[in-house]
């Protein structure tokens, strides 16, 4: 039987379970929890991973479909200090309760590495698929545009 091996947040993981799904693996098997249980259904964005560059949610795809991927989690996006994303979701009071925030962050994240100058209906385009039942949409938006354009 052929091995999983995943490489997440930069380090080379092995004995990945084939019958899981990469939210539990990264859950579970990785103790990475920035990933969020919710819908188990692709429907919320809490689980939304950065795969081979694309924004996909780790509720769907199995760890066999992984097998020699890159994937980034929330906890990947910085080392010591927060990422411009993230300071950026925190200088607009885009966290409120805070569950949907790993999964719309890693969305725009995956926006920004792909479009570094998205216009305000782009990124509500790339977070369409990230619900968030506190309503702060606009905080969220406002916080992806700020990031795009970089320090003041």
């Amino acid at each position: 039987m052929k091995q999983i091996v995943l490489t997440v947040n930069g380090r080379k993981h092995s004995s990945i379970p084939r019958e899981s799904f990469l939210l539990e693996v990264l859950r579970d098997h990785l103790e990475l929890t920035g990933s969020k249980v919710c819908c188990l259904e692709g429907e919320c964005g809490a689980c939304t991973v950065i795969m081979d560059g694309k924004s996909v949610n780790s509720c769907l795809i199995l760890a066999e479909e992984a097998d020699g991927a890159e994937i980034i989690t929330v906890e990947g996006l910085a080392d010591e200090d927060l990422s411009p994303l993230q300071g950026a979701f925190l200088d607009n009071a885009a966290a409120q309760c805070g569950f949907c925030i790993p999964g719309q962050l890693m969305a725009a994240q995956a926006l920004l590495d792909r479009n570094p100058s998205p216009s305000r209906a782009e990124v509500r385009e790339a977070l369409a698929g990230n619900l968030c039942r506190c309503a702060g949409y606009e905080q969220i938006t406002d916080a992806v545009l700020d990031a795009a354009r970089g320090p003041t």
